[in-house]
């Protein structure tokens, strides 16, 4: 199956309401322009670096979305053309995001990353954390970003009940905190699931998947 083909077939599965990532991370550039000339716009990579660089020859009219672990030190390299940060886990994170925008007299939106999984691998944020950087006055006072919602990943695991569980316990704590608004924060998007548990991720509220290798093929 090409990549046209493979693209296709997940667009054809997904409701009109999910986004769909086509993580390119290790990816040639030539990979990425047939999902490209098949229509996909949104792109998703875990290296700054590597982002930057396809940045650089690729269309203008493409989203870059930032899936990976973020260091702060890395923010400055992508903040002229990031379109949305997944994994930002941290106040401090959120701080050097908002500073480097700023910079380019622009309001960059992050999702904010919550910690479902049984692995101490995952990065995230657990509930009572998150209520507290969204109820403290220096969050409050962020005006070059905006957080549009919530991002899980679940355990690596061939459970599907385990997988369902963590994607519910995800989508109660969004469905808790959708009301909460600010100037700079609005929940509205829901980002998980990936080419393993896309379709319970979608069962269970998703409204971003990041699939790679189910486009792509496998690294």
């Amino acid at each position: 199956m090409s990549i046209k083909n493979n693209l296709q077939l997940i667009k054809d599965s997904l409701p009109e309401h999910v986004h769909l990532v086509a993580v390119s991370k290790t990816k040639p550039v030539s990979d990425l322009m047939q999902a490209y000339e098949a229509g996909q716009r949104i792109f998703g990579e875990n290296k700054i670096q590597e982002m930057t660089d396809k940045w650089e020859q690729m269309p203008r009219d493409i989203q870059w979305h930032m899936i990976g672990h973020v260091q702060t030190n890395k923010v400055k390299y992508m903040a002229p053309y990031v379109s949305l940060i997944h994994g930002v886990d941290s106040l401090k994170l959120l701080k050097e995001i908002d500073r480097q925008a700023k910079r380019y007299r622009r309001i960059i939106p992050c999702l904010l990353q919550i910690y479902i999984a049984k692995e101490e691998t995952k990065f995230g944020l657990s509930q009572t954390e998150l209520m507290e950087i969204i109820h403290s006055d220096d969050f409050k006072a962020l005006q070059n970003i905006k957080v549009i919602g919530l991002m899980g990943m679940a355990s690596f695991t061939d459970n599907e009940d385990i997988i369902r569980n963590e994607f519910t316990e995800l989508k109660h704590i969004f469905d808790y905190i959708q009301p909460y608004q600010l100037d700079n924060c609005h929940f509205q998007q829901l980002s998980m699931g990936m080419s393993g548990d896309y379709k319970i991720a979608i069962e269970c509220g998703s409204t971003i998947v990041r699939i790679g290798s189910s486009i792509f093929g496998h690294r």
